[in-house]
């Protein structure tokens, strides 16, 4: 616990650094703009730190000793984090996010307090959050050159973060054709897409990043793509699961939102083909689903094996990523650093 929180202390302090700086550029701008730069700072603030703990264990177990270096590629990828889900707000025409109004909440509540109709202010929400998406996307980049590597491993850490922008945005788009489709997507669907849309840029791309940066070889670089791949899914998965099932104080959102979406999920995808379907159909997706009906939605997933599925697929994904790290090529100190990130996993679906 104590080196993740050194690490994460670095990574805080690159982010620190980054906003400072930005913050004082934008001032002779403006100070609507500023603020902008302050809310996307807030945005980047109380998260788990996920991405860059990957690129910085990847880089620490292949001995990796310039963990600075480290940071400022942990801090592309959490920026690039934090682009996504400011424009993944805004797709999903969320206006909230962790119990507190987002950057489209934000300035839409700034705009209805001035007097503008609703439709004119979640405009106005909208319009600075795509704006302030677009600038830690760019920015996320910028980082990669703050870490100070040059040369071809500076164009090889560019290449990987670029895929993780390009896979997500595929993935994006796969996600918002199921929510407009009116038939549920199968299972491999969902798979295809939760691992385009979030497991490659905050597992696989991570993870071959600090290889890397450590000067891993190819046979290592492609076998951490594969574990970040399959405990990816695995996480995502479960994600999902707590989404419905999990407790709120823990997860941090509501357990009804997901329903009330429909979010199509592998539970949903595999419930669909029970006989429960007929009447969860007629529960999922509904925006205005009640606590009640939410229980009733619950019990069907479980009744239907629909839950159950999910967590088997989930340990079925994890415990293959724990068989790659078997690999004769990965160093016991790689897999010191990343067994616990598979078990962390499964303990969430024990």
């Amino acid at each position: 616990m104590a080196v993740a929180a050194e690490r994460g202390a670095l990574v805080d302090a690159v982010l620190e650094r980054f906003f400072s700086l930005a913050k004082k550029r934008a001032a002779p701008l403006g100070a609507p703009y500023e603020h902008l730069w302050g809310l996307l700072e807030r945005n980047t603030q109380g998260g788990k730190r996920f991405r860059p703990r990957m690129v910085m264990a990847a880089y620490a177990g292949l001995g990796g000793d310039d963990m600075d270096a480290a940071a400022c590629v942990g801090a592309s990828f959490e920026l690039l984090h934090t682009a996504l889900i400011v424009h993944d707000d805004v797709i999903d025409r969320d206006f909230v996010r962790r119990g507190i109004p987002n950057i489209s909440g934000t300035y839409r509540d700034h705009a209805v307090d001035r007097g503008a109709s609703v439709d004119i202010a979640e405009h106005r929400g909208v319009s600075a959050a795509v704006i302030a998406g677009d600038l830690a996307l760019f920015n996320a980049y910028r980082l990669i050159d703050r870490s100070g590597v040059i040369g071809p491993v500076r164009e090889r850490l560019i290449d990987i973060l670029d895929e993780a922008m390009f896979a997500s945005a595929a993935g994006e788009l796969i996600d918002v054709d199921f929510s407009i489709s009116r038939e549920t997507p199968r299972v491999d669907d969902v798979l295809t897409m939760e691992r385009l849309k979030t497991a490659v840029y905050s597992f696989e791309t991570p993870l071959q990043a600090g290889a890397v940066l450590a000067g891993a070889g190819e046979a290592t670089v492609a076998t951490l793509g594969e574990f970040g791949r399959e405990i990816g899914i695995a996480y995502q998965i479960v994600d999902d699961v707590l989404g419905v099932f999990g407790e709120e104080e823990a997860t941090g959102k509501t357990t009804i939102g997901d329903l009330r979406e429909g979010k199509r999920t592998v539970m949903i995808a595999y419930a669909c083909s029970t006989p429960a379907w007929s009447r969860l159909c007629e529960l999922i997706g509904d925006p205005e689903l009640t606590g009640e009906q939410a229980i009733e939605a619950r019990l069907l997933l479980v009744e239907c094996g629909a839950k159950a599925f999910a967590e088997k697929t989930a340990r079925a994904y994890a415990e293959r990523a724990i068989a790659h790290l078997g690999e004769p090529h990965i160093p016991d100190e790689l897999r010191a650093e990343l067994h616990p990130v598979a078990e962390t996993v499964l303990n969430r679906v024990r």
